[in-house]
């Protein structure tokens, strides 16, 4: 498993990753203060977020997550003691356009850091790729905001598998910053594209992964067991209209046969063996309430053995 520090204070990252797109979505400021209150207070220190979360809420225009963290962080005071990533280049709405150019990564890394209330995100991101900007033009972007001491470390999350090579030999060639990390879709139902385009280019380049849809957008948490359950959440059609295949209720049947062999949630399952995939660095995971975060502390203790692998594996074959 790679390990990574992204910070001057060698403070390591705990392999479990908070997903901020629920703040100021499903979770208003006191809620999400509260829950961020209870992931630090049990162990935890990292969470991802983006410029542009949570621009799909009626009456939101982007920014509310990261502003929502900077409030906590302030409140909190403990900048030092979180690992703080966000992301540049996604969009705003369905008319905006995907952006890495270098002037717009600039005036967007201040906008979050007046939102996160700090002076340096610990990583920053690439959230989707914008193919017709050149990639030295991003890379220098980057370089300065890492020579300026607002940026420690970069990323990128929805690449291309040759866009990620060239952008990696192109740093290496230039003496420019180079990628440390990908954050990919990757699950215990998502596998094939991951599986087959970006593990042994991570492997082989070094490069920590911290996959998002870790719960598969909450399929994989074990509530959805029956066509009527989907009924009950608000995004229990889109959901069953991915997931609820022959496979997918394999995947679950399994999920559940091994989380009450070792009495855990099917969310605990599904994250720990996305710990023991070659070169996951850690899973992105929500939480809206305190069983999530039970989960994942269960997902770092339980010890899945090659019988439970193999049942998970077999079930999710694609």
């Amino acid at each position: 498993m790679n390990k990574i520090k992204f910070s001057a204070t060698d403070l390591q990252m705990v392999p479990l990753i908070f997903g901020g797109n629920v703040f100021g979505w499903t979770l208003d400021e006191k809620q999400s203060f509260a829950i961020l209150d209870e992931f630090v207070d049990k162990g935890f220190n990292a969470i991802d977020t983006a410029n542009n979360y949570s621009h799909w809420v009626l009456g939101n225009i982007g920014g509310e997550s990261e502003t929502i963290i900077g409030n906590w962080v302030q409140k909190k005071g403990n900048r030092h003691d979180v690992v703080l990533m966000t992301k540049v280049g996604g969009r705003f709405g369905y008319d905006s356009v995907f952006n890495t150019k270098g002037s717009y990564i600039k005036e967007q890394v201040e906008l979050s850091l007046k939102r996160l209330r700090t002076d340096y995100i610990d990583l920053y991101q690439t959230h989707y790729d914008q193919e017709e900007t050149a990639i030295e033009e991003t890379l220098r972007a980057y370089e300065d905001l890492i020579n300026e001491g607002k940026v420690r470390y970069i990323g990128a999350s929805n690449i291309a598998p040759e866009r990620f090579v060239e952008s990696l030999d192109i740093a290496v060639e230039k003496q420019l910053p180079s990628y440390v990390s990908l954050q990919p879709e990757y699950n215990l139902f998502d596998r094939a594209k991951f599986e087959h385009l970006y593990q042994d280019l991570a492997k082989e380049r070094n490069i920590a992964v911290i996959p998002y849809y870790a719960l598969a957008s909450g399929f994989l948490s074990g509530k959805y067991t029956s066509e009527a359950s989907f009924e009950e959440t608000v995004r229990g059609k889109g959901i069953k209209d991915k997931y609820w295949n022959e496979r997918g209720r394999r995947i679950i049947k399994a999920l559940h046969e091994v989380a009450s062999k070792h009495q855990v949630s099917s969310s605990a399952i599904a994250l720990a063996w996305l710990l023991l995939q070659d070169t996951i660095f850690g899973p992105i995971a929500s939480a809206t309430k305190s069983s999530h975060i039970d989960a994942f502390i269960d997902a770092l203790r339980v010890k899945l053995d090659n019988q439970d692998i193999t049942i998970l594996n077999e079930s999710s074959i694609y």
